[in-house]
């Protein structure tokens, strides 16, 4: 791939078609409430407003950076742009993402990875939007249908949709995953036992933060060690 052609001429459209569509889709998403104000003159008070931010911030605002910071060298710029337009970033696009690199024979940061990638989250996008459009339709009569069993089996789809992301991934970096593995386990028992009590929500937070950007530094630390050896 003509490297110059990427980064002169793919990454720049598609920062510049990200931007639009995300100013587009924040707007859209203001919609319904800017109606409600201008249309029936309904307009929520200042604290009320505050109130809601602050209880969402709490719960998900550690989202804000660590998902960017976690999700961008896996699916590149364009692949960052459609994941959080689209959203269902990590049950969905990341895994399509990954699976579409895995097949293609690419290596995740790379500009391949990033391209097959970006193919493998639009692809997701399409299925996605059709099948929530037929399960909107038909999804409690079918859902109403299936035996308690499978109801119940449906609750682990999740889980073992990240077993398998960390199998993937853990085999091409073994030492790395089994560090973040026992690193992640005595984390969650230390908050699981109260040790970070005295920080407000750590529960909601510290888990995700903590792993995140201690994979990063240890991450940061083999590549300068591997470095050091070469020379």
């Amino acid at each position: 791939m003509d490297k110059n052609f990427y980064k002169d001429e793919y990454v720049p459209k598609v920062n510049r078609t990200g931007k639009i569509t995300g100013y587009l889709g924040v707007v859209l998403a203001f919609t319904p409430a800017l109606l409600l104000t201008v249309v029936y003159g309904i307009v929520p008070k200042p604290a009320a407003l505050l109130t809601a931010f602050i209880s969402g911030a709490s719960a998900f605002g550690v989202l804000w950076f660590v998902e960017p910071i976690s999700y961008f060298p896996v699916v590149g710029p364009a692949g960052t742009y459609m994941a959080f337009l689209s959203g269902n970033i990590s049950n969905m696009r990341i895994p399509c993402a990954s699976m579409a690199q895995v097949a293609a024979e690419v290596e995740p940061g790379t500009e391949k990875g990033s391209i097959i990638a970006t193919i493998g989250m639009a692809v997701s996008i399409v299925i996605n939007v059709a099948v929530l459009t037929i399960g909107a339709i038909l999804g409690s009569s079918v859902l109403s249908l299936l035996p308690e069993a499978v109801k119940s089996a449906l609750n682990y789809l999740l889980p073992a949709l990240f077993g398998a992301l960390l199998i993937q991934f853990g085999l091409k970096m073994k030492k790395h995953s089994l560090v973040m593995v026992i690193i992640a386990l005595v984390l969650y028992t230390a908050i699981g036992m109260g040790v970070f009590n005295w920080l407000p929500g750590a529960s909601n937070w510290l888990g995700t933060l903590g792993c995140v950007f201690l994979s990063i530094a240890i991450g940061f630390a083999t590549m300068k060690n591997a470095a050091k050896s070469k020379a």
